[in-house]
């Protein structure tokens, strides 16, 4: 397994271990019966629930970037060490992104975020040249 796919399956589990603290606030928020319900009337999460969600769903976008450039890389037999380097940051800074946003850190947290990004485009960059 390259180094590029260990960080791509190690990102998807922390996105599983997001799910269940996510999963676990929302419930502590509005309780178990609606959280069992079809949930027909929707309710907004505030708080440490809200962030886990938000932070929840910007692993799902930042994953629909990182996983085709560690495709790519990997398709393209274009790892390097660089390549192996970004994908560490992005794994990095995506464990850093998640107790930055419960705990409501700014701008710190958008810098995480920065670093991510800025790792996997340079992938993707990486894997042109």
């Amino acid at each position: 397994m390259t180094p590029e796919l260990l960080a791509l399956t190690l990102a998807v589990l922390l996105q599983g271990v997001q799910f269940v603290l996510y999963s676990a606030l929302a419930q502590k928020q509005v309780g178990t019966k609606y959280a069992a319900s079809p949930r027909d009337e929707p309710r907004q999460l505030t708080g440490t629930a809200g962030r886990a969600q938000r932070a929840l769903n910007n692993h799902f976008e930042s994953l629909a970037l990182f996983t085709p450039a560690v495709l790519v890389i990997t398709l393209a037999d274009k790892s390097t060490a660089f390549t192996a380097a970004c994908a560490w940051v992005y794994l990095a800074a995506r464990l850093l992104y998640v107790p930055a946003y419960l705990m409501g850190w700014a701008p710190g947290r958008s810098l995480i975020w920065v670093a991510g990004f800025l790792a996997t485009m340079a992938m993707l960059l990486a894997a042109l040249i």
